[in-house]
């Protein structure tokens, strides 16, 4: 008998479905059905792909509130986190179809003849996608490696498959070549080794951990595989005393809860100058205390459940009890609730300080001046992200140019725009998503010198 996957609603722990689990075999299968649709997509004319690529970003429209409500079954995310989610697919698909017929090549001057450079589609791509933003974050490599000429197999994670088989059917509704698009559901150790170690894949774009990273990269060496990697963070927010204290305090909360936390972009190292440190404290308290935690559908929840019984463990063991701070509220019984967290008082070094939880939990940490600020925004192997709340201008350049991470925002929590980059310094990643470079992620370049001599 086949193996299945068994999808759970994180918020009731309920059998949301059963999905076949694919093999190593059913990977070897998919990749000579992509290579066979790579062929003719990469052959088209730009304008039919384009014109595919708008049809499949409609249809992903027409079901947005299909997509999202089968997200916060399977996610346990809020609805409407989810409905953004959706939206991004679409929003992600019509840039990169903005891109095919603007994917050129350069002429570059040269004696004796024309030299001219190609962007040529890579071949086939495999896209191993994360439980934590499963729509959008597949759809980030998954719409651009289209838009580019390659085919993609999209292997989603165990416990949030049913979005991605979902977004395959509607890319054969709006018209793709049956193949091009393929969604193999299963184990990392299976299906995803398999994807990654198949020499028929020409590239790897993963998101997760920073230690199955470090493996995935490890077994793409072997074939100098082209891979992109977006891993951990420990992202600092950091509060000087100069900055609007009221508002730095108000938007902290969601900086680090949202989506429960499990975010690799989640701002859970909250870094507070000294001479305000107490009145920050005395702000961020009854914020952390009200946020609604609670069922995912219901519109006025803020946060939900954790994804998974393993997960809630792994949050667990990093607050005891015994550790002082502030502490929200979450429902008891069924489901992996665990409320909003705030830890004070602990060392700069502690785990709970540099170890990427992937939960509802931040520490304050107090700071004397700029340049202690600073160390301590960089004192994790991380970067990816990070804010800086400062009225005075040249401060806030100077700690952007400072902090080691990949994307930043001063007096704001935004990081993540589908048409600007992203991806991290450190060990949070290699490589960028996103922005106006993203097709190219997914082309080599040829050099082609045409001699006019005679």
């Amino acid at each position: 008998m086949p193996h299945h996957l068994l999808v759970l609603n994180p918020a009731t722990e309920d059998v949301v479905a059963t999905v076949p689990a694919a093999t190593a075999e059913d990977v070897d299968a998919a990749v000579v059905r992509a290579a066979a649709a790579q062929r003719g997509w990469a052959a088209a004319a730009p304008a039919d792909r384009a014109r595919l690529l708008r049809r499949f970003a409609a249809v992903v429209d027409d079901h947005i509130e299909e997509l999202a409500r089968l997200e916060v079954r399977e996610a346990g995310h809020t609805v409407g986190n989810a409905r953004w989610e959706a939206g991004n697919v679409r929003d992600l698909l019509d840039f990169a179809a903005g891109g095919v017929e603007r994917l050129s090549g350069r002429q570059i001057p040269v004696p004796g003849g024309l030299d001219i450079t190609l962007l040529e589609p890579l071949g086939v791509v495999g896209v191993i996608a994360p439980w934590n933003f499963p729509m959008p974050i597949a759809a980030w490599a998954t719409a651009p490696a289209l838009a580019a000429g390659n085919a993609v197999i999209l292997k989603p994670a165990e416990t949030t498959p049913l979005t991605a088989l979902r977004l395959a059917e509607l890319a054969l509704e709006a018209g793709l070549p049956e193949g091009l698009l393929q969604v193999l559901p299963g184990e990392g150790a299976v299906a995803g080794d398999a994807l990654v170690v198949h020499p028929g894949v020409a590239k790897i774009v993963f998101t997760g951990s920073t230690k199955v990273g470090k493996s995935i990269m490890a077994k793409c060496a072997d074939q100098v595989k082209r891979v992109t990697l977006e891993l951990g963070g420990k992202s600092p927010n950091i509060v000087f005393a100069d900055a609007d204290i009221e508002a730095a305090a108000a938007a902290a909360p969601m900086a680090f809860l949202d989506n429960s936390g499990q975010d690799c972009c989640a701002r859970t190292r909250i870094l507070v100058q000294r001479s305000v440190y107490d009145r920050f404290l005395e702000l961020l308290t009854p914020a952390i205390e009200e946020i609604v935690v609670g069922d995912p559908a219901d519109e006025r929840t803020q946060m939900g459940p954790l994804i998974s019984r393993a997960q809630l463990d792994r949050v667990r063991g990093y607050v005891p009890d015994s550790l002082p701070g502030i502490r929200g509220k979450a429902p008891e019984g069924p489901g992996f609730w665990f409320p909003p967290t705030v830890l004070t008082g602990v060392a700069e070094d502690a785990p709970c300080a540099v170890e990427e939880i992937f939960g509802p939990v931040a520490v304050v940490l107090p700071f004397e001046d700029e340049a202690d600020a600073i160390r301590l925004a960089n004192a994790t192997p991380y970067g990816l992200s990070g804010s800086i709340w400062t009225r005075d201008v040249g401060r806030a350049v100077r700690a952007s140019r400072a902090v080691r991470a990949g994307n930043l925002s001063v007096n704001s929590h935004s990081s993540v725009r589908y048409w600007t980059p992203f991806g991290g310094y450190k060990q949070s990643g290699l490589g960028r998503e996103l922005g106006p470079d993203a097709l190219t992620a997914f082309t080599e370049t040829k050099n082609v010198f045409i001699s006019t001599e005679a």
